[in-house]
């Protein structure tokens, strides 16, 4: 099953207004320099930065996404950005479920689900995260966790055009840390198999599965040449339009 790899930048909480479209304006630079590419290609700015990202990414091939998203469409939630916003400010894709959400806002499997309906309900595509960490790594625990984050997080009625998942270890964001590729290739088979029971095989199939967790241009040709890794969901290498590039020549040098 064919399936154009995804590469994702998660900006995470970085970039004030002149630099954010900076690294907008030259990753919009590279990409149309790309021209014909078996990837496609994603940024994901903090919520100060969407609407001068989108301006800056104009005329090149680059979707739009957000970090975070409210369930409700609209109400007395300060601080919260609703899905039709975000839809409103031109994003097409928004990430749902990230570790450092889950862990620093204690965001359950139920709540991120709620997320992902509401997402879907106005329009937008979800790259849902999920992933162990290190004390459920060293009990074995790795495709367990995976298997419950999907279960409880992923919407009964996904499809692979409006979902991407995103396996990110917790223990390998940002530390430097990587799993080996027979490691990540196993955990992103088991996650395939358990999507085509939930979703059914035909939409499994076809969906994205990225990897995230110090993905950078030394070791993205291995895990993009995996055959059940989609793409990259890249944090601290997407601050960077060399770095984020070097990435995705990797992942069209891998065409399935």
């Amino acid at each position: 099953m064919a399936r154009k790899k995804l590469i994702a930048g998660n900006w995470k909480m970085n970039g004030l207004m002149e630099d954010g479209i900076a690294l907008a304006k030259g990753i919009a630079q590279e990409v149309k320099a790309f021209g014909k590419s078996e990837c496609e290609f994603l940024v994901c700015p903090p919520f100060t930065l969407l609407a001068s990202v989108k301006k800056a990414l104009r005329g090149a091939k680059v979707a739009l996404g957000a970090q975070d998203v409210h369930f409700a469409e609209k109400g007395a939630h300060t601080g919260d950005i609703s899905p039709l916003m975000l839809k409103d400010l031109g994003c097409t894709y928004v990430i749902i479920g990230h570790s450092e959400r889950r862990a620093d806002h204690f965001e359950s499997n139920e709540l991120i689900c709620k997320k992902a309906v509401a997402a879907h309900a106005a329009g937008l595509k979800t790259v849902i995260c999920i992933g162990e960490t290190e004390a459920q790594r060293d009990a074995g625990k790795t495709i367990d966790v995976c298997k419950e984050q999907i279960l409880g997080s992923v919407p009964d009625d996904s499809t692979a055009a409006d979902t991407v998942i995103a396996y990110e270890p917790v223990w390998a964001i940002g530390t430097g840390k990587t799993p080996t590729a027979k490691d990540v290739e196993e955990v992103h088979a088991a996650v395939r198999k358990v999507l085509a029971k939930k979703i059914g095989k035909g939409n499994a199939n076809k969906m994205k599965i990225l990897y995230g967790g110090s993905v950078k241009p030394s070791n993205a040709k291995e895990f993009l040449s995996l055959p059940d890794v989609d793409g990259a969901l890249i944090g601290g290498a997407s601050l960077k339009v060399a770095d984020f590039m070097a990435i995705a020549k990797n992942a069209s040098e891998n065409k399935k």
